[in-house]
């Protein structure tokens, strides 16, 4: 199966792109993260993953966009559910460009995360699936997450410290 995989940044690409070649997937990547705070954070992710797809000579797209205006006007009214409206925003721009593109299925490397919620994550992935009339391909990779995060760190990439909005920012901070 030929997935877009979208990915966050070059770590957690490194945690599932080898899980996905291992079960005989060919891929590509598609960078998009319009809510990662501040700017420079949101380019030190950006250049991570350019670097690994540069490298592993994967093919990549980029939705550089960075309108956080909208995503703040989007969660500010209710910042509990910012993690929805992520997924959601992320998922249906993936799903476009892959249907788009002509992919078999599309993904994203936020599944690699144990941070992250992967119930909604699928129900979401799903849901844009429909939309759009190509499959999301679910699957469990948080057990590439710790080998990921060290394979990055053999290569040096950027390695971001909180989630990426300004909510997670403040968490990080403030614990």
């Amino acid at each position: 199966m030929n997935i877009l995989l979208h990915c966050c940044c070059g770590p957690c690409a490194c945690g599932v792109i080898p899980q996905l070649q291992q079960l005989g997937h060919t891929y590509g990547c598609f960078f998009y993260n319009p809510n990662i705070h501040p700017y420079q954070e949101h380019k030190s992710r950006k250049n991570s993953f350019i670097d690994l797809m540069e490298e592993w000579q994967i093919a990549y797209y980029l939705n550089d966009a960075y309108p956080l205006e909208q995503w703040l006007a989007a969660v500010a009214e209710k910042p509990q559910d910012r993690c929805q409206y992520c997924y959601q925003n992320r998922l249906q721009a993936t799903a476009a460009l892959a249907k788009r593109l002509n992919y078999d299925a599309f993904s994203t490397t936020l599944l690699v995360s144990p941070y992250q919620n992967q119930e909604r994550i699928r129900e979401i992935g799903q849901t844009m699936g429909e939309k759009f009339d190509i499959p999301f391909f679910f699957a469990d990779f948080r057990p590439g997450f710790r080998s990921g995060q060290a394979l990055a760190r053999e290569k040096q990439l950027y390695m971001q410290k909180y989630c990426g909005c300004i909510y997670s920012e403040k968490e990080r901070y403030c614990k």
